[in-house]
């Protein structure tokens, strides 16, 4: 049999998946109803509560389909779909899947015909995510301990340590922007893309979060991030045309 990225079986055994989560979110949010009742909550803001929760989660899913069809091109629609609906984000994900897809010698737009390629760009998007899962239950409560104790201690130690993590974290994404920046020097302007991405992404987000604070309208910010991105991805296709 053929491979295909898309085949049908992928999005039975992908669907089977996403189904089992939906189930498991759809039994808690059963659960949490009848807990809301037996604690005498009223109905009216039970459900109001459901439904503002329901409204605010298009914002972020927004950046998750944005994610899925920019992965859709060289991995299908199933795997993206699978990776971005359980347990993922988009910030590693298309970094993930770039890094195996360049490691295996082809080009981050390239559909993979290959199916051994296939699922090492699986392992790569799958072990790298999962890692939390394993880490967080032995090493969180640890750090997050002593991170309050030395707050407490120092409370400017202890918010220079909280910006330092955050800005290490940032640095790792930032490095995969400004990686080829360097080519310019040769003649080859195309390592300018990300940067000039990022920067339409970045102003995007800094008018939404002016507007906000300006016209005190915090759902703005909910949209902000998924604006940003898909404006941003659709800057690069004039700046592609300009700088490649």
């Amino acid at each position: 049999m053929e491979f295909n990225v898309n085949h049908p079986i992928l999005f039975v055994l992908v669907g089977i998946i996403i189904a089992a989560v939906l189930g498991q979110s759809t039994y808690f949010l059963v659960k949490a109803i009848r807990r809301a009742k037996e604690l005498g909550i009223a109905g009216s803001t039970v459900k109001s509560t459901v439904i503002s929760s329901a409204i605010f989660t298009i914002a972020p899913a927004i950046a998750i389909l944005v994610g899925v069809v920019a992965l859709s091109k060289s991995l299908g629609l199933a795997l993206p779909w699978l990776r971005l609906s359980v347990i993922g984000s988009i910030t590693y994900e298309t970094v993930a899947a770039g890094n195996a897809l360049t490691a295996a010698g082809l080009e981050a737009s390239a559909t993979i015909v290959d199916p051994s390629i296939f699922v090492s760009v699986l392992w790569v998007m799958t072990i790298g995510i999962a890692a939390g899962i394993v880490l967080v239950p032995f090493v969180t409560k640890k750090i997050q301990n002593g991170m309050l104790k030395m707050g407490m201690k120092d409370k400017k130690w202890g918010e220079i340590l909280n910006t330092a993590m955050f800005l290490g974290m940032i640095s790792a994404f930032l490095g995969y922007v400004f990686c080829d920046v360097g080519l310019v020097f040769s003649g080859d302007t195309s390592g300018l893309i990300p940067v000039c991405v990022m920067l339409v992404s970045a102003v995007v987000m800094a008018i939404f979060g002016g507007l906000s604070k300006i016209l005190r309208a915090r759902w703005m910010e909910d949209y902000a991030l998924p604006l940003s991105l898909v404006l941003g991805m659709a800057s690069a296709i004039p700046f592609t045309a300009w700088l490649r």
